[in-house]
C-alpha cells in the first residue's frame, strides 16, 4: 500500500513549496492540504506513489494567446511586455508554443522544452507523457513543442503568457491540439486572435472548429477573450463595420452565440489612417477594448489563487462523490461476477466431490484405500485446487470489469483504485473499499472547511462589505 510520493516528487514538491512561499504564504497551506489528498489517494489506490494533485495545477497565473499565425499574437504580447520578445511577421516565424516568465536578469533568455516538462511549478509538467499517448515517439521530442523565454519586465511578474503558434501553420496537427486542450483547461484567461485581413470563415476554420466550438461546451467559458485584432486594416473599406459583422457571423457559424468581443490593433504598427475622424474614432475603440483586456490580464493572479483553493474543494468532493462510489460499484459488480462463475463452474465440482467421499466415507471403502491421513490429505488437496481456480477466476474478472473503467481521470485513477479491491487476500464479503473509512471521510471534511475558510481570508483581504477600515 502506498503511503507516500516517490523520492523525485517529493523533491518536486519540496521546491514548489519553497518558491511558492515567497510567492503567498497562504498557498504553503494549501500545497499541504493537496498533499493529504495525496495521502488519502494513495491508499484508495487512484494515484500512484509518482503523481501528487500538486501537479495537476498551475500555481501561477496562467494567460494564453491562441489564434491564426498571422493574427498578430506576437505583436500583442510585445506590446503587453514592452519588450521585443517574440518575432513578428506575416508568415509563420515560430512554430513552438514559447511560455514567458518573469526573470530579474537583465537579458532574455531562450530555454529548452525540457525546463517545463520536468518542473511541477509550470503548466506543462510531464506534458510528454501526453504528446506520446497521441503520438508514439513525440514525447522525447518535447523540445520541438515548447520553449520557455525570461522576460525582465515587472508586468509579468507573478504571471505565465504562452504564445501559441497559429493552428494552420503548424505540421504535427494532433500533439499541438492536444498541447492546446491542455493550455486552455489550465488558463485563467484566454485570448483568441484573429486577424481582421482575413475575418472569413475559411481563414479561420481551424480556429473556428477547435477554439469556438470548444469554448461553447466549457463551464469556464466566461474567461475566453474574442479578438479581431489589426483592425486599423480595414479604416480603407467602404463599410468597416461590416468587416467586425462577418467576423461575428462567423464565430456564430461556430456555434458561439454569446461571449466578449473586442476590435484592436497596435499602434506602433498601424497603417496610417488619413481621415483624423476615423483615426479618433478607432483609436477610442482600441484604448477601450484594449483597456478592458489589460483590466482582465491585472485581475487573473487574484482568480488564480481562488481557482485554486476551489480546485482543493473540488478534488475532495471528487474524491467522495465520484471516484469512491465508482470503485464500489465496480468492486460490487466484481463480486457478483465472481460469485455467479464460483457458482457455475466449483459448485458442481464441490458437489461431485462431496458424493464421492459420502458414497465412500459410507462403505469405509477410502479408509481401507488410503487410510485417514490419505483422506485429510486428498481433501486438503481439493480445497486447494479449488482455491487456486477460485483466485484465477478473480484475476479473470477483476481485468474483465478493469477494462471497462477509465484508466486516468484529472482527480485519479478509477481502474487502479479497483484493482487494488480485488487482490488475492481481500474477501469477497468486504462491504467497502480499501482505504475508505470514517477518517478518511472526516479528512475531506476537514479540507473542505478549510477551503472555504482560505476563501474567508481572500475575501477579508480583497473585499470590505462594511466600508470599516
Amino acid at each position: 500500500m502506498l503511503t507516500g510520493p516517490d523520492a523525485n516528487l517529493k523533491a518536486r514538491i519540496k521546491s514548489l513549496r519553497s518558491h511558492i512561499k515567497n510567492e503567498n504564504p497562504l498557498l504553503v497551506e494549501v500545497v499541504d492540504h493537496f498533499c493529504e489528498l495525496d495521502k488519502l489517494a494513495y491508499k484508495l489506490g487512484l494515484l500512484t506513489n509518482k503523481e501528487s494533485y500538486t501537479t495537476d495545477i498551475s500555481w501561477w497565473p496562467l494567460i494564453s494567446v491562441l489564434g491564426t499565425f498571422s493574427a498578430g499574437k506576437s505583436t500583442f504580447i510585445n506590446h503587453f511586455v514592452q519588450t521585443d520578445l517574440q518575432k513578428t511577421g506575416n508568415q509563420a516565424v515560430d512554430d513552438k508554443f514559447t511560455v514567458i516568465c518573469y526573470s530579474s536578469d537583465d537579458k532574455v533568455r531562450v530555454l529548452p522544452g525540457l525546463a517545463l516538462d520536468s518542473d511541477p511549478r509550470f503548466p506543462f509538467y510531464q506534458i510528454s507523457d501526453e504528446i506520446e499517448k497521441v503520438s508514439a515517439g513525440e514525447g522525447s521530442r518535447i523540445d520541438t513543442y515548447l520553449q520557455l523565454k525570461t522576460c525582465p519586465t515587472d508586468l509579468i511578474k507573478g504571471k505565465i503568457l504562452i504564445d501559441s503558434p497559429g493552428f494552420d501553420a503548424d505540421a504535427q496537427r494532433t500533439s499541438t491540439l492536444r498541447i492546446t486542450d491542455h493550455i486552455i483547461n489550465l488558463s485563467d484567461l484566454v485570448l483568441v486572435l484573429f486577424d481582421a485581413r482575413h475575418p472569413e470563415p475559411g481563414a479561420m476554420r481551424d480556429t473556428l472548429e477547435h477554439l469556438v466550438a470548444g469554448t461553447v461546451r466549457r463551464n469556464d467559458s466566461n474567461k475566453v477573450l474574442f479578438i479581431l485584432n489589426q483592425i486599423d486594416t480595414t479604416a480603407g473599406e467602404d463599410n468597416a463595420e461590416e468587416v467586425v459583422a462577418a467576423w461575428q457571423r462567423a464565430l456564430s457559424s461556430g456555434g458561439l452565440v454569446s461571449g466578449r468581443f473586442y476590435s484592436t490593433y497596435n499602434e506602433d504598427a498601424a497603417v496610417h489612417i488619413e481621415d483624423k475622424a476615423l483615426r479618433d474614432r478607432y483609436q477610442r475603440k482600441r484604448d477601450n477594448d484594449l483597456g478592458e483586456i489589460y483590466q482582465r490580464i491585472s485581475e487573473v493572479s487574484v482568480e488564480r489563487i481562488y481557482r485554486i483553493i476551489g480546485s482543493l474543494e473540488n478534488t475532495a468532493n471528487q474524491i467522495e462523490n465520484n471516484l469512491v462510489p465508482r470503485v464500489q460499484e465496480a468492486t460490487r459488480t466484481w463480486v457478483k461476477r465472481v460469485l455467479m462463475i464460483d457458482i457455475l463452474i466449483l459448485l458442481p465440482v464441490f458437489l461431485a466431490m462431496l458424493i464421492y467421499f459420502i458414497k465412500h466415507l459410507g462403505s469405509g471403502t477410502a479408509f481401507d484405500s488410503f487410510g485417514t491421513t490419505g483422506i485429510v490429505t486428498a481433501i486438503i488437496l481439493a480445497f486447494l485446487f479449488m482455491f487456486g481456480i477460485h483466485q484465477i477466476i478473480r484475476r479473470l474478472v477483476a481485468k474483465w470489469v478493469a477494462r471497462l473503467l477509465t484508466e486516468k481521470e484529472l482527480t485519479g485513477s478509477v481502474r487502479n483504485g479497483f484493482l487494488r479491491n480485488t487482490h488475492w487476500y481481500q474477501p469477497l464479503a468486504r462491504p467497502f473499499v480499501v482505504g475508505w473509512n470514517k477518517h478518511a471521510r472526516s479528512k475531506l471534511m476537514k479540507i473542505r472547511e478549510d477551503a472555504n475558510r482560505f476563501v474567508q481570508q481572500l475575501n477579508d483581504e480583497y473585499t470590505n462589505p462594511s466600508g470599516k477600515s
